[in-house]
C-alpha cells in the first residue's frame, strides 16, 4: 500500500511540473492526488505500521498494535489537524491577496512610476532590482512581478530590452521574497508552521538575501543590454487614476506589514492580524470609493447598473486567483498524507545516512526548486526535519528555495508570470539569465554558512 502511495504522488507531482506540456491547470492534479491519497490511508489504516504525531513531531509509540477504531479516530484528528494548519495558510494568503487588489482597485501601484525619472539603463536597473528586493518582502514576489513589469511596459517600449530587466526583476523579487515571512508562500508556510519568527528570519536572511540581488544586478550592470539610455515613452496613458491611489498604497503597504507586529505582541495566528489588516483598509476603501460613486451614478442614467457603484472589497476578492489557493490546499494536504504515514519522517533518517551533510541536502533543494514547484519542496521539509524553531536549518531552507528558483524562467511563480507577461523564451532565459541568478543564489548561500557562524 505504501509504494502505490508513493507512486500515486509521483505521478501527481508530475503532472503538476508538466503542466504547460499537458496543459492541464496544475490544481487539477493536486486535488485529486490530495483526494486519492487520504482516501487510501482511510482504505489501509489497518495495515500500516506507522503513524506521525504531527503535533509532537515524532511517530506514534505502539500504533501497529492499536484497534481499528482507535486508528480512525486518530486518523480523524490528525485530518482536522492538518486542515488547520492549512487553513492558516490559505485565509492568510485570501487577506493579503485582497488587500493587494484593494489597492490596484485605486490604481495605487502606479505612485512607483513617479520615482522613475532617470533614461540611463543602468541607474534603472537598480532602480527597478531595488523595487522588487523591497516591494516583494511586502506584498510578496508573484504580486511584487506584475507590478513592475507592468510598469515597465510604460516606459520602455523596446521588448528586446524589457526582457533582460524583466528577467532581474525576477531575480530580486525572489530574492526580496526570501527574507520576509509575507514574502514568497514557502516562506509564509515555515512561519506559520512555527519553525522561523519574524526577527531571526531578517537577521539571518537579509544579507544573503541582498547579495543575492546585489551581485547578479552589479554584474549585469556592465553587460551590452544595460549600457547607454533609453527613450522614455511618454504619453500613452489611458488608465484611469484616482487621486486616493496613494493613500491606499500606503495604507495597504503599512497594513500588511502590521500583521508581524501583531503576531509577535499578541502571539495569536498570522491570519488573525491579516483579517485585522484587512477590515481596516476595507474600511477606507468603502468611504473612497463612495465618494466616486454619485460622480459615477450622475452621469450614468440609461439604466445600465453595469458602470454603478460595486464594493471595493467584492470586486478585489472577485479579482483573486482562486486555483492558486485550491493549489496550495491539495499539494499542502497531499503531503500531509505522506507525512502522517510516516513516509517524510523515515526518509529524512535515510536522507541524512546517504548525505550527512544538511547543507548539502538544502542546497539540492534550492536547485530542485527551479525545476519543480517549490511549495511541495518546503511542505516536505517541514515534516523530514525535526528541528526547534530558528534552527539555521529553517532559514537555509526559505533561502534556498525561494531563490533557487530564479535559476529557471519556470522555476518560480514571479518567473512563470514574467514568461507570460513578456513571452520570455525558456532558453534565452537560460542562456542569458540562469547563470548570474546561480551566482546570485551560491554567493548568498556561502554568505549564509559564513554568517551563521556568529
Amino acid at each position: 500500500m505504501e509504494t502505490l502511495i508513493i507512486i500515486i504522488f509521483i505521478v501527481g507531482y508530475l503532472a503538476i511540473t508538466l503542466e504547460h506540456n499537458l496543459k492541464l491547470d496544475k490544481l487539477i492534479p493536486a486535488l485529486a492526488m490530495m483526494s486519492i491519497l487520504w482516501a487510501m490511508v482511510a482504505f489501509g489504516i489497518d495495515n500500516f505500521a506507522n503513524w506521525f504525531d504531527s503535533g509532537a513531531h515524532t511517530l506514534v509509540e505502539g500504533f501497529a498494535s492499536f484497534t481499528s477504531e482507535e486508528k480512525h479516530h486518530l486518523l480523524e484528528e490528525t485530518l482536522l489537524h492538518h486542515l488547520g494548519k492549512t487553513a492558516e495558510i490559505l485565509f492568510f494568503l485570501l487577506g493579503a491577496m485582497t488587500i493587494v487588489e484593494i489597492i490596484d482597485y485605486f490604481n495605487g501601484f502606479a505612485t512607483f512610476k513617479n520615482y522613475i525619472k532617470t533614461k540611463n539603463k543602468k541607474k534603472l536597473l537598480w532602480i527597478f532590482a531595488t523595487l522588487a528586493f523591497i516591494l516583494s518582502a511586502i506584498i510578496d514576489n508573484l504580486t511584487a512581478t506584475i507590478v513592475l513589469i507592468t510598469i515597465l511596459q510604460k516606459i520602455i517600449n523596446d521588448r528586446n530590452t524589457r526582457i533582460w530587466f524583466a528577467g532581474l526583476i525576477v531575480i530580486a523579487a525572489n530574492a526580496g521574497g526570501a527574507w520576509s515571512p509575507i514574502g514568497d508562500v514557502t516562506t509564509t508556510m515555515l512561519w506559520i508552521g512555527n519553525k522561523v519568527t519574524t526577527l531571526k528570519l531578517v537577521e539571518y536572511l537579509i544579507i544573503p538575501s541582498l547579495l543575492c540581488v546585489v551581485v547578479p544586478v552589479f554584474i549585469a550592470s556592465f553587460l551590452k543590454p544595460f549600457k547607454g539610455n533609453l527613450d522614455i515613452v511618454e504619453g500613452k496613458e489611458t488608465e484611469v487614476t484616482s487621486s486616493y491611489g496613494p493613500t491606499m498604497l500606503y495604507l495597504g503597504l503599512s497594513a500588511i506589514i502590521f500583521v508581524p507586529i501583531f503576531k509577535t505582541v499578541t502571539h495569536l495566528p498570522p491570519y488573525v492580524g491579516m483579517m485585522l489588516s484587512l477590515s481596516v483598509v476595507g474600511i477606507f476603501a468603502e468611504i473612497y470609493s463612495r465618494s466616486q460613486f454619485s460622480i459615477s451614478r450622475a452621469i450614468d442614467k440609461e439604466g445600465d447598473d453595469s458602470h454603478g457603484f460595486h464594493s471595493p472589497i467584492h470586486r478585489s476578492l472577485s479579482r483573486i486567483e482562486m486555483p492558486s489557493v485550491l493549489f496550495f490546499f491539495g499539494i499542502l494536504m497531499a503531503v500531509a498524507a505522506l507525512e502522517s504515514l510516516g513516509m517524510l519522517f523515515l526518509g529524512a533518517e535515510s536522507l541524512k545516512v546517504i548525505i550527512p551533510n544538511t547543507d548539502i541536502v538544502i542546497m539540492l533543494l534550492g536547485v530542485g526548486s527551479a525545476v519543480v514547484d517549490n511549495v511541495p519542496l518546503v511542505a516536505a521539509s517541514m515534516g523530514m526535519f525535526q528541528q526547534p524553531v530558528d534552527d539555521h536549518i529553517w532559514h537555509f531552507i526559505a533561502y534556498s528555495a525561494g531563490t533557487g528558483g530564479s535559476m529557471l524562467i519556470i522555476g518560480s511563480a514571479a518567473g512563470v508570470v514574467a514568461m507570460g507577461m513578456e513571452k520570455i523564451n525558456f532558453f534565452w532565459y537560460f542562456k542569458n539569465i540562469a547563470w548570474l541568478a546561480a551566482i546570485g543564489f551560491v554567493v548568498g548561500a556561502i554568505a549564509f554558512m559564513l554568517l551563521r557562524q556568529f
